[in-house]
């Protein structure tokens, strides 16, 4: 009797032939920027631990602290009994952080922008969504059931055009990334900012490859711009610079507080471990007290993209920050380029559709100060080498 789970086994065999299909890998982070991986010991530029901070001692500390003050898990979601005090700190703290009147938890970043999306709008709106978005992003604007209109990579031109025709909408949204997370370019902020004051819309733009890495205090891409307005929802995640987990949103007190009663995705969630509030907690008084990392991770950001595009990489002109793709095209040539590093000692990501578009396969540089420069130069010129060979 054939399988009732035949058509998924030969959909499985053609992503294998197309170079799409994905594997599960056990990866056990060893410190310093390296870990293990099916048996062997090699430096992590996939992560997104940009300050290397997921494994510092001081926030391993207070994790340690909050467990031994409440135990390991919030028991229940946010709205039956799973608001602690650490959860209730963290929200102060982020608002504080992010000068916003007020913060949200949610269990992921995921979660953060499918359900603040969804609790925005409906059918009666409209919303603008950049093509190179975040899934979540896009899922966020899915599920919502406004009137999608996709518009071209950072294209001005047609999000005003797309703003005029949607005036007769009852609200208008405007979803970005703040720096989209397969490119490592940063959204033109101001020019949407401006668009959104002129057309009564809204502005959600989600930080989460921008806080704690780029502005004077780590606020992300909207400090670093200077983007300031009433119309500003920002979205953010615990999980990447802050180097713990969970999702959050700032903005003003009305907007958290009709999330609290209408973001799905935190009503019917559990909490968050206090443990990891805590660890959150001690992460922004670092990246606030310390913008010297931020100042170190740039220098390295820019002397390996120096490296990369005098040696001739396909890596594109708009990239800042630790996130440098290298766009190579084809997926197998991608993915064997990948396994080339691996055998090298270095696990660097292999992004193919349809994460990306189809024809822009590309390895995803993610550069982070767990590493020593020892080992982001034996990388650089490694990756030089595997993308210049013929064979790939």
């Amino acid at each position: 009797m054939d399988s009732p789970f035949r058509w998924f086994e030969d959909r499985l065999r053609q992503l294998e032939e197309e170079g799409l299909r994905r594997s599960r890998r056990t990866v056990s982070p060893t410190g310093h920027g390296w870990c293990r991986i099916d048996g062997r010991h090699v430096c992590d530029f996939a992560s997104n631990d940009y300050l290397g901070l997921a494994s510092d001692a001081r926030l391993r500390k207070a994790a340690r602290d909050a467990i031994d003050d409440v135990g390991t898990g919030a028991r229940a979601s946010p709205l039956v009994c799973g608001h602690t005090d650490w959860h209730e700190r963290l929200e102060r703290r982020l608002a504080q952080f992010e000068e916003a009147d007020a913060a949200l938890l949610f269990p992921t970043g995921y979660a953060a922008n499918v359900g603040t999306i969804a609790a925005l709008v409906d059918d009666n709106d409209v919303i603008l969504t950049d093509r190179l978005n975040h899934a979540s992003l896009i899922d966020g604007c899915r599920l919502s059931g406004a009137r999608m209109r996709v518009i071209r990579h950072a294209d001005i031109r047609q999000y005003q055009r797309e703003l005029d025709k949607a005036a007769g909408a009852r609200h208008r949204l405007i979803v970005t990334d703040g720096v989209f997370s397969m490119d490592g370019d940063v959204a033109p902020l101001t020019q949407l900012a401006e668009l959104a004051e002129r057309f009564d819309a809204w502005l959600l733009v989600d930080e989460a490859h921008g806080t704690g890495v780029f502005g004077h205090h780590g606020r992300g891409v909207c400090e670093l711009l200077g983007v300031h307005s009433p119309r500003l929802i920002r979205v953010g995640t615990l999980s990447k610079a802050i180097g713990a987990q969970g999702g959050f949103v700032t903005g003003p007190q009305s907007l958290i507080d009709w999330l609290w009663n209408r973001a799905r995705t935190q009503v019917f969630s559990t909490g968050l471990a206090p443990p990891v509030c805590a660890a959150a907690l001690r992460a922004i008084d670092i990246i606030e007290q310390t913008p010297e990392l931020r100042i170190r991770l740039r220098h390295r950001c820019e002397h390996v993209r120096s490296r990369l595009t005098d040696a001739g990489l396909p890596v594109p002109d708009n990239t800042t920050g630790p996130i440098i793709p290298i766009v190579i095209g084809d997926p197998q040539h991608t993915v064997r380029a990948a396994n080339t590093l691996f055998e090298n000692g270095f696990f660097v990501a292999a992004i193919r559709p349809p994460t990306v578009p189809r024809n822009t396969a590309r390895l995803r540089l993610s550069l982070s100060l767990a590493h020593s420069d020892d080992d982001v130069d034996a990388l650089t010129t490694t990756l030089i080498d595997v993308v210049r060979s013929p064979s790939q």
